[in-house]
């Protein structure tokens, strides 16, 4: 009985143990290979006094450090943190003093660029690849020495299903970063039931530029080890070309994605210069696939079912899209994943029955977080009482609605909600109709104030390469199928829309971006 999520590993290195785990640049790792330097590097953290419970931090980026240093930690009962190795050292700070982690696993950039930071806090060893001599300390150990020097073996610590196995930091762009504490049962949990419906299997390789520091490309390896695949493991800055022949000479079989990544890679193959038939399933998650997106998909990778999904951080997955369903479901994301349940509530808590109707989402399922680390009022807001004595039930904060079928439709987060000429309008309900003007590749909306009219939308419009078409145009195209509140006030065309390091939309940058330009047009619109 597998009850910690490390035992995915003891598994698959028992049954499979010469077979390829990771190929990381030119290198293989067997499962044999992770499974040997993981113990060992365990019983090096054990030596240096890490116990049940301790946290310990991951700032790696993607490499195959990182995918040793995670099941590790949680070989010696402690609790993974893993960050973007693009966060700022305010950010870094913070999360170090929050979490009040033991151990920082980093590479040397960070290290001398924040040392006397990390020196400051709670921190007792950082743990560095290829450390120079002179860097080398009491506080500070290599990668490949604390492995070579270590036992073989370590002890066993005991751990419960429903122990921590980690904290996954939330981005924090709209405040101070959320901890959100996941035990093994919930990563155990939404490993199975992946796995169920996405069907990865030995004989895949899966090809992984998404950051292990996100929910989405941290399952890449965990559901890889789980199976047996190939995990193909890339920088998060690899060229679209570079991937292209990757797949075409590693033969790899699944290709998790984002719509930026998509769009990337249409672009760079729109003559069909490789062969990419290799490719079996492409998945999505992160943000919606547009319709433009799904047709680039199928114009690339002519053999693939798509998967488009939906999730949160704070219980990993709640749908996904059948891939027959693709083309009839325009815009859902989808059903319940296997062993969750969903269901909408109206602003006073009553489940939605009515069909077509907006309410928030609400999720129930061994995937829900135990809350957020530090902040009890923050958990409240999320976690509520379920139908069963002592259950706790996710509200997301996300509005959606239900089809007669059942299939759920993203609205728009409720914090992202707009009040444009004093009625709530979800940007995505606006950013999916002009996605559909057939010149339009890509866009994004935020909320900006009006001098005259309150809160109104301005719209940054991509266009496809080659199309044509005026701001004026899409806004008449709107005025003719939108109710006026829903018709963008201005609508900016950009060669392209700016990314967060997680590959979303950079709403808080588009909207700094949108208030200066219309402070410039109105000389009198004030931030708020």
């Amino acid at each position: 009985m597998i009850t910690q999520l490390y035992q995915l590993l003891d598994r698959s290195a028992a049954n499979l143990p010469n077979k390829t785990a990771v190929t990381y640049g030119d290198t293989k790792f067997t499962f044999k290979d992770i499974e040997e330097k993981s113990n060992q590097l365990t019983a090096y953290l054990q030596s240096i006094g890490v116990k049940r419970g301790d946290r310990i931090i991951i700032l790696f980026g993607n490499t195959i450090e990182t995918v040793i240093s995670f099941w590790s930690i949680l070989k010696a009962g402690a609790i993974v943190i893993p960050l973007s190795a693009e966060l700022k050292p305010d950010k870094i700070d913070y999360i170090i003093n929050d979490s009040q982690a033991k151990v920082l696993f980093t590479n040397q950039i960070i290290l001398e660029e924040n040392l006397e930071l990390l020196g400051n806090g709670s921190l007792e060893k950082v743990i560095v690849p290829k450390l120079p001599e002179s860097l080398r300390s009491n506080f500070v150990e290599g990668f490949e020495s604390a492995i070579s020097n270590a036992s073989k073996s370590f002890n066993p610590v005991g751990n419960l299903s429903v122990d921590l196995a980690s904290i996954i930091y939330t981005s924090g762009s709209t405040g101070e970063p959320k901890g959100v504490m996941l035990t093994h049962q919930n990563m155990i949990t939404a490993t199975h039931s992946l796995n169920t419906y996405l069907g990865y299997n030995s004989n895949d390789k899966v090809l992984c530029v998404l950051p292990l520091s996100f929910d989405y490309g941290l399952y890449q390896m965990i559901m890889s080890i789980s199976t047996g695949a190939n995990l193909l493991l890339e920088k998060e800055s690899t060229w679209p070309i570079f991937l292209l022949k990757k797949i075409e000479k590693e033969k790899a079989t699944i290709l998790p994605a984002v719509p930026t990544l998509v769009t990337l890679l249409h672009d760079q193959d729109k003559n069909k210069k490789f062969n990419l038939s290799s490719i079996r399933k492409v998945t999505n998650t992160g943000a919606a696939l547009t319709r433009t997106n799904i047709k680039m998909v199928q114009h690339i990778f002519e053999n693939a079912e798509i998967f488009s999904m939906y999730g949160l951080t704070e219980c990993k997955r709640c749908t996904y899209l059948p891939p027959e369903d693709i083309d009839k479901k325009l815009n859902s994301v989808g059903i319940a994943i296997p062993n969750t349940e969903l269901w909408l509530v109206d602003e006073n808590d009553h489940k939605i029955e009515e069909a077509n109707t907006i309410g928030q989402l609400v999720i129930r399922g061994a995937t829900v977080m135990r809350g957020y680390w530090n902040k009890p009022e923050k958990t409240a807001e999320k976690l509520k009482d379920g139908p069963i004595m002592g259950e706790k039930v996710l509200y997301t904060g996300d509005y959606c609605s239900l089809d007669e079928d059942g299939y759920l439709y993203f609205k728009g987060r409720m914090d992202h909600i707009i009040k444009s000429r004093g009625i709530k309008v979800s940007p995505k309900e606006v950013e999916d109709f002009i996605g559909t003007i057939e010149e339009v590749n890509s866009v994004a909306i935020v909320g900006v104030p009006h001098s005259s009219y309150g809160d109104v939308l301005y719209a940054f419009v991509v266009l496809k390469d080659g199309m044509e078409i005026s701001e004026d145009h899409i806004k008449g195209i709107c005025k003719n199928n939108l109710e006026a509140f829903k018709v963008p006030e201005y609508i900016s065309i950009i060669s392209s829309l700016p990314k967060t390091i997680n590959g979303k939309f950079d709403l808080i940058g588009l909207k700094e971006r949108a208030l200066s330009e219309v402070e410039q047009m109105e000389g009198k619109v004030k931030i708020s």
